[in-house]
C-alpha cells in the first residue's frame, strides 16, 4: 500500500470577472457531471480526463507559436504544458483498464470533447488567464471526485482490485499495487495540476500566486487517510 501521498483539498477564491466565469463555468460542468455519473467513478474518470487533456495540449500549442512569432523564450511553459497532457492521458488510458466506457459513452467523449476543444482554444487565444483558471479549477474539482473515489474503496462500494499493467509501468508502482494507490497517485497528479495552473493565471494576470484556502464545502474530505 502507498501511504503517503497527502493531498489537501483546496480552493481559489475567484477575485475577480475572469474568475467568476471560470468558477461558474466549472460548476456547471461538475453539475452535468454529478447528474450523469453519480456514483459511477471509473466511467466518470475515463470522460473526464479525454476532457482533461486538452487544455496542457492546447496552451502548448498556441504558446509555441506565439514564441516563435515574437522569437522569445517560453520560460518552461510549453513543457510543463505537454507534460501534463500526457499526464492526463495515461490517467484515461489507465482508467480504461479498470472500467471500459459504454457506446453512449463513448459517443458523449466525442461530442464533449469536439466541442470543448473548439470553446478552449477560442478562450486561450482571447484570454489565456481566464483559460488557466478554468483548469485550475477543474482540477479543484478532479481532487473532490477522487477523494469520493477513494471514500467509496475504503467503504467497499467499489473493490479494490490489482492496479493495471500500465499504471504500475507509468507510476512504477510495486507489483502488489491496488486501485486505491492508483487513485492516490492521480489524485495527487491533479493537485499538481491545479496549483500549477493557478500559478501560471496569476503569472499572467501580473500578480502574485494567490493564497488557496481549504475547500469550505468538503472540510471533511481534507482529512481523509491518504
Amino acid at each position: 500500500m502507498i501511504d503517503h501521498v497527502a493531498v489537501s483539498i483546496e480552493h481559489r477564491r475567484p477575485a475577480d470577472l475572469g474568475d467568476r466565469v471560470a468558477w461558474g463555468f466549472t460548476k456547471t460542468m461538475r453539475f452535468f457531471a454529478d447528474l450523469l455519473f453519480r456514483q459511477r467513478h471509473g466511467h466518470r474518470a475515463i470522460v473526464i480526463e479525454t476532457v482533461a487533456a486538452v487544455p496542457g495540449m492546447v496552451g502548448a500549442t498556441l504558446t509555441h507559436l506565439k514564441c516563435l512569432r515574437r522569437m522569445v523564450d517560453d520560460n518552461g511553459w510549453i513543457r510543463t504544458l505537454m507534460e501534463e497532457a500526457e499526464n492526463e492521458r495515461m490517467h484515461l488510458m489507465t482508467f480504461v483498464a479498470v472500467a471500459q466506457p459504454n457506446m453512449l459513452e463513448r459517443l458523449l467523449i466525442l461530442l464533449v470533447q469536439a466541442g470543448f476543444y473548439t470553446a478552449f482554444f477560442a478562450l486561450y487565444l482571447v484570454a489565456p488567464r481566464v483559460a488557466h483558471r478554468v483548469v485550475g479549477y477543474f482540477e479543484e474539482e478532479a481532487v473532490i471526485s477522487y477523494t469520493h473515489f477513494l471514500q467509496a474503496i475504503d467503504a467497499g462500494a467499489i473493490a479494490d482490485g490489482p492496479a493495471p499493467a500500465i499504471a504500475l509501468h507509468y507510476w512504477k508502482l510495486p507489483a502488489d499495487a491496488t486501485l486505491r494507490d492508483v487513485v492516490l497517485k492521480v489524485r495527487a497528479d491533479e493537485a499538481h495540476h491545479r496549483d500549477v495552473n493557478h500559478g501560471f493565471a496569476d503569472e499572467l494576470g501580473g500578480q502574485a500566486p494567490g493564497r488557496i484556502a481549504p475547500y469550505p464545502e468538503h472540510a471533511d474530505d481534507v482529512r481523509v487517510a491518504a
